[in-house]
């Protein structure tokens, strides 16, 4: 059944864009590190925070 579907072909000369989706990945990494980072003592403190309330 699949054999009826379709094939889509790129072109030979096309073959993706590994380095801007692995520099993409990186970044998004890296953003959720920092943001991570910043609010960690937050998070914890609202965790902690919703645990007490719940005991």
């Amino acid at each position: 059944m699949l054999r009826h579907l379709p094939r889509r072909r790129r072109p030979p000369d096309q073959r993706g864009d590994v380095p801007g989706w692995v520099l993409v990945t990186l970044m998004t990494v890296s953003i959720g590190v920092a943001l991570w980072g910043i609010a960690e003592p937050r998070l914890v403190g609202l965790l902690e925070s919703a645990l007490d309330a719940v005991k």
